[in-house]
């Protein structure tokens, strides 16, 4: 179980609120429960549709749902769920746990006291151009994409510049 005096809310760099370690915290602590209202999955897809058309026009990431299992996830953008503040990183400390149906946020390696909590967000490369990442970190590629793909992504996004150049040259 959790203690709540391990993070807190703060202004982060990566995308400006975040999670904080209040103390140092050890490789497989359970850190927090992300906690929300359980939600259907047809429920689930119109909510994050709908937040998602909001994201592209006002830049905040608005869609806060975790999968369950395959007929109910968590919706935990309203409510006390501190949990909902962590950022994504393409080297995240942390990552989400789904145990027993509850998600648990829990660290991969240890953490210094007021390390930023963050962890990877695991989106397909579906729509990876609707999802800029600002983690800053030595892997990060641009884009929120789960790490089994980063690799097409960026042979993806090299093809396009070549092509771009080549078009640029040609004019």
């Amino acid at each position: 179980m959790s203690d709540k005096s391990l993070c807190e809310v703060r202004s982060s760099s990566i995308h400006q609120r975040g999670l904080f370690a209040k103390c140092d915290i050890e490789e497989g602590t359970d850190i927090i429960q992300y906690v929300g209202e359980k939600i259907s999955k047809e429920e689930s897809n119109r909510r994050a549709l709908d937040w998602e058309e909001q994201a592209r026009e006002s830049g905040e990431g608005l869609v806060y749902i975790f999968e369950l299992d395959d007929h109910w996830d968590i919706d935990g953008r309203l409510g006390e769920n501190p949990a909902r503040y962590m950022n994504h990183s393409c080297d995240g400390n942390c990552e989400a746990v789904n145990c027993d149906g509850e998600i648990w946020v829990v660290a991969r390696k240890d953490i210094k006291q007021d390390d930023e909590l963050v962890y990877d967000y695991g989106y397909d490369m579906e729509h990876f151009l609707d999802h800029p990442c600002r983690c800053g970190s030595d892997n990060c590629i641009g884009y929120i994409v789960r790490e089994d793909q980063r690799k097409k992504v960026k042979k993806l996004l090299r093809n396009v510049k070549r092509k771009a150049r080549q078009l640029s040259e040609q004019s």
